[in-house]
């Protein structure tokens, strides 16, 4: 998706869990048929693509079970099936254009957000451009470069873990500024089966220190914050596969 003008300047491909249209679970939102290039026009693309989302995948959990035990839970915690047993995993091709970004005009390659879910596995090539803020609530906001690191991911706490943790762990606040130069980067977004209920964690909630959120299933969630944050939505359930 493109921004023209004012906004964000990127464009992608977004790839969901692939579902059959006749299966019964296409009807979920987040899962059905992505629309894949020809292989006349990219050979081997689609087979590249379905196994570096498997791969992350396995990563993702791998990052979950860290969660788990810092958390003071049982390492296969999250591996539960109605946990991460059917996620939501959803992975972007983003190219950046090379532009250089204004915040003051609210030009940017990505503007300041939180990512919804659990977590975000990114991977990005060798240009710079992507600044985190630590403390989202500072005024005025202080944001600092995250260098390119070749070979490694970079993981987002999303806002959902920071609902299911009781904010014992924060969702990091993140922005891209453009340089002048184009940019590529890989977020695989990782979020628990539809039919989760995400509610505080045993270990993140004392008498003391209560539930700060009110159960909500993952699927309801995750709809709730695209329909807050997209007035197109309508376009965008009708077809599933292009998220944004």
């Amino acid at each position: 998706m493109r921004s023209i003008g004012v906004g964000d300047y990127k464009e992608g491909y977004y790839i969901g869990v692939e579902v059959a249209e006749d299966d019964p679970k296409s009807h979920k939102p987040f899962y059905g048929p992505n629309r894949w290039p020809s292989s006349g026009i990219l050979p081997k693309w689609r087979e590249t693509m379905e196994k570096y989302h498997e791969q992350a995948l396995e990563v993702g959990k791998k990052v979950a079970r860290i969660i788990a035990l810092a958390l003071g839970l049982d390492a296969n915690f999250f591996d539960q099936p109605k946990m991460l047993g059917e996620p939501i995993a959803i992975l972007r091709l983003l190219h950046y254009e090379g532009r250089i970004s204004d915040p003051t005009k609210g030009l940017f390659g990505a503007g300041a957000h939180t990512d919804y879910g659990l977590i975000t596995l990114l991977a990005t090539d060798e240009i710079s451009g992507l600044q985190i803020c630590k403390d989202r609530d500072a005024k005025p906001q202080k944001w600092e470069d995250v260098p390119p690191m070749k070979g490694a991911f970079i993981v987002n706490i999303g806002d959902m873990l920071e609902r299911w943790s009781n904010c014992v762990f924060k969702s990091t606040l993140h922005r891209v500024l453009g340089n002048g130069k184009e940019r590529y980067s890989i977020p695989f977004f990782l979020e628990p089966s539809h039919e989760c209920l995400v509610e505080c964690l045993p270990t993140c909630k004392s008498a003391t220190n209560p539930a700060k959120f009110p159960p909500i299933l993952c699927q309801d969630y995750l709809s709730q914050r695209y329909n807050d944050t997209h007035a197109n939505l309508t376009i965008y359930k009708k077809q599933k596969n292009l998220q944004y």
